[in-house]
Parts: structure tokens; sequence; C-alpha cells
């Protein structure tokens, strides 16, 4: 019988893997499985394929989740404290979920999908997030320190306090969101869409 801290080389049972009965699921392979709702508290997913996979509703928090995550759905999964550091997550969907103390520092997400999501001080730092969409999320002292913003949606997103130093923002949509007291060091907002953002205190009022 595999150990629950012995990575896994036989074929998964599903049902104990929602259970939350294996801690190490480092490099398993549970692309397109419905894993909605499991209990996957503290679990290593480093590695693992989990590509167009069904998280909705799961429990992730402290997880390893550097992993292949595209096109996942993750929308309402609790992910207090994850580490999502370098995954993959193109065209995943985020929306919804929880975040607080996660680290996304390196991450590839293009074209993913965290609308209306609270990301308040959330690393971002050195992320690929061409075309995300962030439309009104909370972002308040979110870092996005040499991330690669170019065509982000951030319309009515409120980034106060937030850091953007670095950052690539070429064709990204500022329109209406809240840029009050933003660092924004090197950032060449030429090509971005600021129309109707406010940014008193900001590095754009200097």
């Amino acid at each position: 019988m595999t150990s629950p801290t012995t990575p896994l080389t036989s074929p998964l049972d599903i049902a104990a893997v929602r259970a939350g009965q294996h801690q190490d699921l480092s490099d398993a392979k549970l692309a397109g499985q419905d894993l909605s709702g499991a209990n996957l508290v503290g679990v290593n997913l480093a590695r693992a394929d989990l590509s167009g996979a069904n998280l909705t509703g799961a429990n992730l928090s402290h997880s390893n989740l550097r992993s292949d995550l595209r096109g996942a759905n993750l929308g309402g999964a609790k992910l207090v404290g994850a580490d999502f550091r370098n995954a993959e997550l193109q065209g995943s969907i985020l929306i919804e979920a929880r975040f607080q103390n996660a680290s996304f520092a390196g991450a590839f997400m293009a074209g993913a999908n965290l609308s209306q999501t609270n990301l308040a001080g959330i690393d971002f730092r050195g992320a690929d997030l061409r075309g995300v969409d962030l439309r009104g999320a909370q972002l308040e002292q979110a870092d996005f320190s040499n991330a690669n913003l170019a065509g982000a949606n951030l319309a009515d997103a409120n980034l106060e306090e937030a850091i953007l130093s670095g950052a690539i923002v070429r064709g990204a949509n500022f329109a209406g969101a809240n840029l009050l007291c933003v660092e924004g060091e090197g950032v060449a907002w030429e090509g971005a869409c600021l129309e109707g953002a406010a940014s008193a205190g900001s590095i754009l009022d200097s």
C-alpha cells in the first residue's frame, strides 16, 4: 500500500486524493480530474499535472502548488498560504478564491481570470500576467515588481499602495482603477489606459 508520505507511482485512487489521504502528490498525473471540494491542505503538489482539473471549492491552503495548472478551475478555492511560485496557470480560473499570504512570484499566468477577487498584499513579483483579467480586483499593497502586465485588464481594480516598480504595463487597462500611492518607479505608462484612474500621491503625479 502506498504511504501517504511516499510519492505515488501507481494509478491514483481519486477518492483517496479528494479525502486528503495523500500528503505527497508530487509529480502526480491529475489532469482533468474532478477535485472540486477536495481536502488538500498542506499537500505537496510540486510538478503535478493539474491542467484542466476542477478544483472549485477545494481547500489547498498551505499546499505546494508549483504545478501545471493550465486551464484549471480554482474558483472559490481556499488557497491561504499556498505556494504558486513559478507555477503554470495560463488560462486558469481563480475568481472568488481566498489567497491570504499566497505567493505567485515568477508564476506564468497569461490569460488567467482573477476578476473581482481579493488579492490584497499578494506577491506577484516577476510573474507573467499578460492579458490577465483583474477587473475590480482588490490589489491593495500587492507587489507586482518586475511583473509583465502587458494587455492586462485592471479596470476598476483597487491598487492603493501597490508596488509596480519595473513592471511592464504596455496596453494594460487601468481605467477607473485606484492608483493612490502606487509605487511605480521605472514604469513606462505610455500605452496603458489610465482614463478615470485615481492617482494622487503616486509615481504618476511626480
